[in-house]
């Protein structure tokens, strides 16, 4: 009798967020690499607050591992940290905009 057993992968962050400067109505874009493709519960936030995919909130992944935030059309209130969450892995990053001088 020979008995297979598959350990499942441990996930891991393989390249984390980056703090991103930018100016008023810019985009801001914040990407995540996990291994192995496919970790589920993925869940992004600013400053506390859960995002969804919407107009200004484009959520999206690539390949199962790239997972990429970005904020469209950015406002001076929506400087704060954003945070991806994927299971227990967590990566953070400063969201800093920049209002333009007159």
């Amino acid at each position: 009798l020979v008995l297979l057993c598959h350990a499942e992968e441990a996930a891991a962050i393989v390249s984390g967020l980056r703090s991103t400067d930018v100016f008023v109505g810019e985009s801001a874009t914040f990407t995540c690499e996990l291994s192995p493709p496919g970790v589920r519960n993925v869940q992004w936030w600013l400053d506390g607050t859960p995002l969804h995919n919407n107009l200004v909130t484009e959520i999206s992944q690539r390949d199962g591992r790239i997972h990429t935030l970005t904020l469209n059309d950015v406002a001076c209130h929506d400087s704060g940290t954003v945070t991806f969450r994927a299971g227990s892995l967590i990566s953070s990053a400063k969201l800093l905009v920049k209002g333009i001088a007159l």
